[in-house]
This record gives structure tokens, sequence and C-alpha cells, in this order.
């Protein structure tokens, strides 16, 4: 981008700081020049005329320079948020790229690295307690597979569609889940350092543990739980969205500004969830080709693509706060990998009034489009001057860097008009009272 920030509003403020700085010093400047005026050559009214002059070109002079100074191109354009405010921090799935994901360490460790929300995706055993699992397939995150009790809970099901083959939360009771201990979902990336170390929490650990923060730290840590798979936990009889109504609102989170998000693949639970609690909602957009699940079973052919245009926007606003569209979305990307012209997705989502956070953020270079060269802050640089709301991260620390660094505080890259007084029009009082003490 090209454009840059150019603050006229200021312009009023700055003229009237001036105004006032120079008519307090104007005494002391008129009485200080006087002395080095010859009184032998000028009249005392010609003396008169001539520091008038001078003080009037003084004056020009600092409000040319102040004006210029403010209104001049400080660096590259950041868009602005939806409400102006500092785009937020999801800790995704806890700090996933340094923890196993969806453990009390992954969501803690993304706290102390200054995430500003948590997010459990939410699925529920068979007793009916909601615990934190990306999937309700659960072999790929513990060690299930290696537990010769669970050895005949090993079963082919149909989820969303696709035929999945493992262990399911579902087929479990919580005392059972409590027994399996989590491990790395990417080995080869990430290693297995943290494996069969920590239990798998159920979401009312994860928001005692952003409770406890929020107490230590004296900041909000909000939560950000994602319903998975609400249409087929629906068909078996463990609806997702009334037991997670509940037990928000059982911890007090019940009004449109606690610290919640509810987010979800889906629609028609999105809406059903409008139904039920006060709660910010979001829509989470996949790939552009594919669709929600419920629509597939509604017969409803739109994609996550057709979501993105203007008119749907404005459909999801009347349910839903935001949407959590796939980076891919805003950005794309060539057959080659390589980054494409940004899309209006950004500005037609806060148009309609809707919050945007993307997903999801991550170091790895294999993540990341070779145009960022390896370096995962240009990513993030690019988004934030996108405009957008918040980002879903894996690693919490990066993203908070460069969000204080690009847009953490919008007129932090504008000194403050006082400050062009604090160093240049004050001063000259300063200097000019020296010199007249000097000559008294």
């Amino acid at each position: 981008m090209s454009n840059s920030y150019i603050y006229v509003g200021k312009l009023s403020q700055v003229i009237w700081l001036i105004e006032f700085a120079l008519f307090s010093i104007s005494n002391e400047l008129t009485a200080a020049l006087s002395l080095n005026l010859p009184k032998l050559i000028f009249t005392s009214t010609q003396r008169r005329l001539i520091l008038e002059c001078n003080m009037f070109r003084f004056c020009k002079l600092a409000l040319l320079a102040t004006a210029v100074a403010t209104l001049s191109p400080v660096g590259e354009a950041v868009a602005a948020t939806l409400t102006g405010a500092p785009p937020i921090v999801i800790g995704h799935r806890g700090a996933s790229g340094y923890r196993p994901e969806h453990t009390l360490e992954a969501y803690r460790l993304a706290i102390e690295l200054g995430a500003d929300y948590i997010e459990p995706d939410v699925v529920s055993t068979k007793d009916g307690v909601l615990v934190a699992r990306h999937e309700n397939e659960i072999s790929g995150t513990t060690d299930v597979a290696s537990r010769p009790e669970f050895a005949d809970r090993k079963t082919t099901k149909v989820i969303d569609g696709v035929e999945v083959e493992g262990w399911f939360t579902e087929d479990f009771t919580l005392a059972e889940i409590k027994t399996l201990r989590a491990k790395e979902r990417l080995p080869q990336l990430r290693g297995t350092e943290y494996d069969g170390l920590y239990e798998v929490p159920t979401l009312q650990e994860v928001i005692d543990l952003a409770k406890q923060k929020s107490a230590e730290t004296g900041r909000t840590i909000g939560i950000y739980p994602e319903t998975k798979h609400p249409s087929y936990f629906d068909s078996i009889g463990l609806s997702l969205e009334e037991p997670l109504v509940e037990l928000l609102s059982t911890n007090g989170y019940t009004d449109a500004d606690d610290a919640v998000f509810i987010q979800s693949f889906e629609v028609s639970n999105l809406l059903n969830l409008a139904q039920l609690t006060n709660l910010p909602l979001v829509q989470l957009f996949g790939g552009a080709n594919a669709q929600p699940y419920d629509f597939v079973l509604n017969g409803d052919s739109r994609t996550y693509g057709n979501l993105t245009a203007p008119t749907e926007l404005s459909n999801i606003a009347d349910y839903a706060s935001g949407i959590g569209p796939s980076k891919r979305l805003i950005v794309p990307t060539g057959e080659d990998g390589q980054l494409l012209e940004p899309t209006t997705l950004v500005s037609d989502a806060h148009a309609a009034g809707l919050l945007v956070h993307p997903y999801t953020f991550r170091n790895e270079d294999v993540f990341l489009a070779p145009d960022y060269n390896g370096n995962p802050e240009l990513e993030y640089e690019q988004f934030f001057k996108l405009g957008v709301d918040g980002v879903f991260s894996d690693n919490p620390d990066t993203a908070v860097a460069v969000r204080n660094r690009v847009a953490g505080d919008s007129n932090a890259q504008v000194p403050e008009p006082g400050s062009f007084l604090a160093f240049g029009v004050l001063p000259v009082a300063e200097l000019l009272r020296r010199h007249k003490a000097q000559k008294v």
C-alpha cells in the first residue's frame, strides 16, 4: 500500500495549542528581542513595529512547521479496525506452536505470551461433558491408540460426510477421557517433548484458567469456544448448543460485551445460538469452494465463497457479530503459492458491521507463502495493515509483538501536537528567558 495517514483533524488542535503557547511567551519574546535592537538607531515606535513584524513571522513559521510535520506522511497506512481498537490476538488452541494443542498448559502459555483470548474447540463426551479437542476423533492428539484397555473402542464413523476411523470422544465418559494424555498433533514440525504430560481439559477448566489468569494479570482474558460438528452431535443426541450456553451462563458470561465469542463453521447452529444467548457469535468461513455442512444436509448449494458477497455478509450481521475467514479469503494465492492482490472482504465485512478474525497464523515456513521469505512477521504485518480485527495464532508472542508495533495504537506513528510544542515552540521561550537573565 502506498497511501499514508493524514491526520487533518489534528490541525485545529495544533493551531490552538500554538496560539496559546505563543500568547504565553509573547511578552518574554518581545522583551528579550528588544535587548538586541540598537536603540540609538531606531525610535521606540520603529522598534515596536519591528518586534511586531518579527513576532508575526515567528508565528507563521511555527504554525507552518507544526502543521507540515503533523500532516506529512509517516509511513505505510494501517487500515482501521471496525471499532478503531487494536486487533485482538487469539491463542489458537492455546499456544499450540509451543505445546500440545488444547491443553491447559498451551492455554496458560498463550496467556503468558500476551494472547487476549484463548480458543477451545468444543466436543462432547458420552456423558455430555464438553471437553476441548480439535476433533471428536482423538487418536491424533492423545495416546488413546496405545491404550490396550480402549482397543475395542476403535471404530469407523461418517463425520460431516467423511468416513473417519479412530476413537471418538462421544464413546468415552469424562472419567475415561481423563486417563488419556495429550500428544503433539504435528510431531515432525514441533517435536514430541511434551507428549504424555497433559490431560484433556474440560471447557469448565479452561474457563477457570481464564478467570484465574485475569485476576492474576489484571487484564481480562477472553474465551473463544468453537462448536465442532454441531449437526453430527445433534444427530447422536449430544447437542452442543444448550450445554455450552448453560455453562457460559453459569460462569457469568451472558451479555454482548462479555469477553466471549462463540464460533462455528455451520450456520443453523449459530442461528439457534442467537436465540439462546446474547453473547457475540462468529461465522467461520472455510475454503471458498467448501460448504457449511448444514447447507449440505439442507440442499443449499451456497459455498463459503458465496457467503463473502456483501449481501450475504449483511444477512450474517443479523445473527453474528463477526466472521472468521480462512486468511486465503482475504489474501488469496495463485497456483504457485504466490500471493495475489487482497480481496475486499475486510472492508465489505466492516461495511456490514462485522468484525473480521482470520485464521490460522503459524510461524513455520511450511505455512507461509513464499512472498514472506520465511518471516512470519511479514504476514502479520500485511493482515494488520488490511484492518483485520484480530488473528488466530499458534504463536501468540509473534502476533502480539507485531500487533503492538504495527497496529497497537493508531496514533503511535504520529507525534501528538503537544510534542511539537514541547520540542519546538516552548523551548524557545526558555532560551529567551535565559538570554534575558544573562543580559540583566
